[in-house]
């Protein structure tokens, strides 16, 4: 707790003295306000909870996201009291950023998983195969030679900016994915939306960790056949073989134990969380991808619940869980841009990149690398347009800045906030027309 305070109060209070934080007088003062304002907190939070259960309800026929709702409650909350001195930065507080948008994202995508049941086959996949073999290297490529030219950035820089950009968010897509598990056999769009946000993130991976041997070592035969074996090959593997066989372990005992002893019959569907950061670690520890281990493991652990019902169990409470981490996250996103000020020095080469970003690449690509797919356009537009950018990408940056050394630290910030910024309200604003659309012309009842 005592770190916490430590990383959002001194980058914004430089009078602070760094030492005052291990002064057992200043952990009792921290405690005193805390204690102090007890109840105060009480409200707050079970206003904020509540809402979070509520607000989907009211904004369902809504063109807006809950996302807005947060994100502009904290950029209020942080311009109009006195919280916005502590106001935090991505800059200056990297560590605790990665950290918090680390456990969001692993979070969202075993919830993502469990929610697919759909068995795997070219046929029922051919899409996802293509927006992550084809859309995603290319939007990587398109967004890094954005940064090289319009903003400037040296390569290893514009490479992390590609590759943090690229993959579609899992955490701030629910709104076009997959509602519950078994609602995708008839949805396309849902389908690869959920399955692309799914497996995306962990193969942008590889990315991450080239710009980080740019950074470091520069991009040379042998510094990129160590990449290829170690980034690539051994860590997609180690992802991939922990996290079947974490989902299938996980599946014999929750599923198929004997009936008195099997997990199921708890009820208890905390035991998702458990699950996801059980295989995270395990994966991250052998040096793998543990954002492909989870997502995996909750494939592996729908498939061995034959409809079993405790299987919407785990998935609703992995799903709650996710939107009461992301409100807190949204409303510091939030006070980022106004009390932290993050968006302050962006000039109109940030917005043109992220004009690019928003409304070219993606969508323009995505849609030309889905027109011989027979599926309504519509369909195909919804799949291209809705490539959102949120949390999952604020996680790459801070990753790869807090192990790498890279240049124009706080354009790289400047513009992956904006583009988040705009991708909340772009995406946030005709989410529900669209979809609505979509099952209208799908013969779906509407809500």
């Amino acid at each position: 707790m005592i770190n916490i305070v430590r990383q959002i109060l001194i980058p914004n209070n430089p009078d602070l003295d760094a030492t005052a934080f291990t002064d057992p007088m200043f952990t009792s003062m921290v405690g005193q306000f805390l204690l102090h304002n007890y109840k105060l907190w009480l409200l707050g939070i079970g206003i904020v909870v509540l809402l979070v259960a509520w607000l989907p309800l009211l904004l369902k026929k809504l063109p807006l996201s809950l996302p807005i709702i947060f994100v502009g409650f904290g950029m209020a909350m942080f311009s109009f009291t006195p919280l916005g001195q502590f106001s935090p930065h991505p800059v200056e507080s990297p560590v605790l950023i990665e950290k918090a948008t680390e456990f969001i994202v692993i979070i969202s995508l075993m919830g993502a998983g469990l929610k697919i049941s759909r068995p795997l086959s070219w046929a029922g996949w051919k899409i996802t195969v293509r927006l992550l073999a084809v859309v995603m290297p290319l939007t990587i490529g398109l967004i890094a030679l954005s940064g090289l030219w319009i903003l400037g950035l040296p390569l290893a820089s514009a490479l992390l900016l590609g590759a943090c950009l690229a993959p579609t968010d899992p955490v701030l897509a629910s709104d076009v994915q997959i509602e519950k598990p078994d609602g995708e056999d008839s949805d396309e769009a849902r389908f690869a939306l959920t399955s692309e946000a799914g497996l995306n993130d962990a193969l942008a991976f590889p990315f991450v960790h080239l710009a980080l041997v740019a950074s470091v070592a520069g991009l040379g035969w042998s510094s990129v056949g160590l990449w290829a074996w170690h980034d690539v090959v051994w860590r997609l593997g180690v992802g991939a073989l922990v996290g079947a066989a974490g989902g299938w372990l996980l599946g014999q005992i929750i599923y198929r134990l004997p009936q008195d002893t099997r997990l199921s019959r708890t009820g208890d569907g905390f035991i998702a969380v458990g699950a996801t950061l059980a295989i995270y670690a395990l994966t991250e520890f052998a040096h793998g991808y543990g954002f492909l281990a989870v997502f995996i493991a909750g494939l592996i652990l729908r498939r061995s619940a034959d409809g079993d019902d405790f299987n919407s169990e785990l998935h609703d409470f992995a799903d709650e869980t996710e939107r009461l981490v992301m409100m807190v996250l949204l409303v510091l996103f939030g006070g980022m841009l106004t009390g932290g000020e993050l968006l302050s020095d962006i000039g109109w080469t940030n917005v043109l990149v992220a004009a690019l970003v928003l409304l070219v690449i993606r969508p323009v690509i995505g849609y030309l690398a889905l027109v011989d797919i027979d599926r309504p356009p519509l369909e195909r537009f919804i799949i291209a347009f809705f490539g959102i950018r949120g949390l999952g990408s604020v996680y790459y940056l801070a990753f790869g800045l807090n192990h790498g050394n890279f240049e124009n630290q706080n354009v790289l910030w400047e513009t992956l906030g904006l583009i988040v910024l705009g991708s909340i309200l772009l995406h946030g604003l005709t989410v529900t027309p669209f979809m609505r659309l979509l099952n209208h012309r799908m013969g779906k009842p509407a809500d």
